[in-house]
């Protein structure tokens, strides 16, 4: 964990001082953004649409939240009119303090998946429970709680808000639910229903169904906010092109595309975009599942377990899981019906790499799921023919591993 030295410490504390006495002052209204996936995404959605109706802020894709709070309220003009805050958390009372500065209005919940949950941060799944609640508890009367309807601990807060509530999913007893859905490398296309109200279909260039619930959620806060538009809002998402590393399809080396996925990685993200991959068609090869470790988790072998068994079950040629821990998903998998020849334990990504140049193919669909700091894209150097000789399989640096200094340095 980064911790600053005094002087960069007193210079974070007087900048969240000016930050939460700043933002008092402003009448922005302020929309907070938690859970343990789809938070960027959803943000991001959320900021499109309103930024090009009025004046609009949003945090910062790449910076550590406790930084970006008083980052972004210090953006924030006497004009400015919402300010779109994604909310993450690792720590206790981390959402405490995000709440000194942040006074939001709306608050969206986008799932809770054991993430985190280690000794070494929240310490279990109660405790990031009751940190990612504490921004239900702040909403006013006169705001609105969105929340993931189709997921029971989300759902559940619902008991903990003054405010409103919206659900949003799958599930018929939620307000806005998605209907229809199809994906493809194209985009996922789907159907919003809500009671008593025409469907609409909305086409997208984001790949897979997670993101039917990102839509879903800012649509939710589209509709609260007083806007009907729907011709603008499909326009609008439709030409919302996928994030780099959050499900981007990128060419891969030998004529193959890879799907990238390689920034973020829990048990329901990594849940999400196994599932994405199995219900695209793709005649032109085969499907190559490449996982990384996901890190941070209260019961690791369990949750690697349950990946195992899930991935048996899915439209998936073959499996590659890379370290220690994802050797319980490899054994799981093979235990749960996956044919033993199609499925890898690579030690690192070293090995990870020999292995893929023995069995990849012209038009192979490679799936890489990770998290930023495994650095699989030492991978796609390696088959692309670059020397890395690092094989560690987790690293702090949140660098690209091209930049590295000790890429060419046995660790």
């Amino acid at each position: 964990m980064y911790r600053p030295n005094l002087i960069k410490q007193a210079f974070h504390d007087s900048r969240r001082f000016l930050a939460k006495n700043w933002l008092s002052v402003i009448p922005v209204i302020q929309i907070a953004i938690t859970g343990s996936q789809g938070k960027t995404n959803t943000t991001q959605i959320v900021y499109r649409l309103l930024s090009k109706i009025r004046p609009t802020i949003s945090t910062d894709i790449d910076l550590d939240t406790i930084y970006n709070v008083p980052i972004t309220a210090l953006k924030i003009m006497p004009w400015t009119k919402y300010a779109v805050f994604e909310l993450g958390i690792d720590r206790k009372e981390e959402m405490d303090l995000h709440l000194q500065i942040v006074k939001p209005r709306v608050a969206i919940v986008t799932g809770i998946s054991p993430v985190h949950t280690d000794q070494e941060h929240l310490g279990s799944l109660a405790n990031l429970i009751r940190e990612k609640r504490k921004l239900v508890e702040s909403i006013p009367g006169n705001g609105v709680t969105i929340l993931n309807g189709d997921d029971r601990i989300v759902r559940e807060m619902a008991s903990a808000s003054k405010a409103p509530i919206v659900y949003y999913g799958l599930g018929k007893n939620n307000h806005i639910r998605a209907e229809d859905i199809k994906n493809d490398l194209k985009g996922v296309e789907f159907s919003i229903k809500i009671a008593g109200e025409n469907s609409f279909t909305i086409k997208t260039r984001l790949i897979g169904s997670q993101h039917t619930f990102n839509i879903m959620a800012a649509y939710a806060v589209y509709r609260y906010l007083g806007y009907t538009d729907l011709q603008y809002f499909k326009e609008t998402v439709e030409a919302i092109k996928p994030l780099t590393g959050r499900m981007s399809l990128e060419k891969g080396p030998d004529q193959t595309n890879i799907l990238d996925d390689s920034l973020r990685a829990n048990p329901a993200s990594t849940a999400f975009g196994l599932k994405t991959l199995s219900e695209i068609k793709y005649p032109d090869g085969r499907k190559i599942a490449v996982l990384c470790e996901m890190g941070e988790l209260e019961k690791p072998v369990d949750e690697h377990k349950k990946i195992g068994r899930l991935i048996a079950g899915l439209n998936i040629d073959y499996l590659i899981s890379v370290g220690s821990l994802q050797r319980f998903t490899a054994d799981q998998a093979i235990r749960s019906g996956m044919d033993k020849n199609r499925v890898y334990a690579a030690a690192n990504v070293i090995e990870c790499a020999k292995i893929l140049k023995k069995i990849i193919k012209k038009n192979d669909l490679l799936y890489f799921k990770g998290s930023r700091l495994k650095h699989i894209e030492r991978v796609l150097m390696i088959l692309r023919g670059d020397e890395v000789r690092c094989p560690l399989t987790s690293c702090p640096a949140y660098i690209h591993c091209s930049k590295c200094p000790r890429l060419r340095i046995d660790n």
